[in-house]
């Protein structure tokens, strides 16, 4: 039986909500992969409370990081179209 990454996909999760949103994604993904294998019983099922509670913290991380890149997006673009339309009127 394989060991679990339950700590790893944890800190994973945290350091996603509060560093850098993209290992939300990567602790959402693993998270999701050794879930699949508890259930399958091929990985000790200990960590799986932990495993989960990185899931939920990688989804929320991921969700935030969505959140900021579109609204980057919105005020780049309002950013120039403001830009351009105060640059006509001199």
């Amino acid at each position: 039986m394989k060991p679990h990454r339950a700590t790893l996909i944890l800190v994973l999760g945290i350091l996603g909500l509060v560093i850098c949103g993209p290992l939300g994604i990567a602790a959402w993904v693993m998270a999701n992969k050794d879930l699949r294998e508890m259930d399958a019983g091929t990985m000790d099922p200990s960590g799986r409370g932990t495993t989960n509670a990185g899931r939920i913290c990688g989804i929320i991380a991921t969700i935030l990081t969505i959140i900021g890149v579109v609204l980057g997006i919105v005020f780049v673009v309002l950013g120039v179209g403001s830009a351009m339309m105060s640059g006509g009127h001199h």
